[in-house]
């Protein structure tokens, strides 16, 4: 007869887990923790050879410096754009994509799959000297179009991916009926399979703003001529000079550049966990 496990064991058995799960947070966090502290440390205390985790003062001064170096507002202003067009567009060609996948029966539909899986497997970097040669023969390099364009071509592949198993997790019948009613196929789609899609959407949009916001390899790579035309990313770098790195500033950049993104994040996060599980297992 087998005697039930007291709450203390239990306690002590979940205890390494628990201990890896903290370490793990601590580690991940430290450097964010690191940075935001940096950001508000008077340039003496940065410094120091006597480094402390919790500031002995605190200023805005770079902050300051941060937002008023040049082309703050017009590198904010092409990143948020290039990034929300990029997520649109994304979101709008993977959405067809993925209900033609999980919904209809034709010829090909596993190769392109595959395809699909292979394009997000691919490192983005291995394709930057095709794209510059194509973007350099067809007059558009110096363009936001084009960066638009590159960071829809990222994140097209995992929206694909996550939205099809999300649309597989919704029964077709519920369309069915509303065909049944009177619907057309895209009318049924629109009204009955779209607004339960708002997880795996959100999932996604979130995914596709931090991969366009965070990215800066051709962002530098083929905004060469026009400094006009540059995103955030490549502003951080400003910060650096013949005589060294700003570090107050550049912390206090680096902190104002990932507020959008964690607040995005933060306000979305029941609903992507919700997406990313639905998209990932159903279908």
């Amino acid at each position: 007869m087998s005697h039930p496990r007291s709450p203390l064991h239990r306690v002590l058995r979940r205890l390494p887990l628990n201990a890896a799960a903290v370490l793990t947070v601590v580690i991940c966090l430290f450097p964010v923790y690191w940075m935001v502290t940096t950001a508000f440390k008077p340039s003496t205390d940065i410094q120091s050879y006597d480094p402390r985790l919790i500031p002995r003062a605190w200023t805005l001064d770079h902050f300051h410096e941060a937002v008023s170096a040049d082309g703050f507002v017009l590198f904010w202003r092409n990143s948020i754009l290039v990034t929300l067009s990029a997520v649109l567009l994304a979101l709008l060609v993977a959405l067809g994509a993925a209900y033609a996948v999980a919904r209809m029966r034709w010829r090909g539909r596993r190769q392109f799959m595959l395809a699909v899986f292979v394009a997000q497997m691919a490192p983005w970097e291995s394709l930057i000297i095709p794209i510059y040669i194509i973007s350099r023969d067809t007059g558009m390099l110096d363009r936001l179009p084009t960066l638009t364009l590159v960071y829809f071509m990222i994140t097209l592949p995992f929206t694909v991916v996550v939205l099809r198993g999300f649309i597989a997790g919704i029964p077709p019948e519920l369309e069915e009926a509303a065909q049944v009613d009177g619907c057309t196929r895209a009318g049924a789609f629109r009204r009955v399979a779209f607004p339960l899609l708002a997880p795996g959407l959100m999932a996604t949009s979130l995914f596709g703003f931090i991969t366009a916001w965070n990215e800066f390899t051709y962002a530098n790579f083929l905004i060469i001529k026009q400094q006009d035309s540059r995103t955030l990313p490549v502003w951080l770098s400003s910060f650096q000079s013949t005589f060294g790195t700003d570090w107050g500033a550049t912390m206090a950049a680096a902190t104002l550049f990932a507020l959008p993104a964690l607040i995005i994040f933060l306000a979305l996060q029941r609903h992507v966990t919700a997406g990313l599980a639905s998209g990932g297992v159903k279908g």
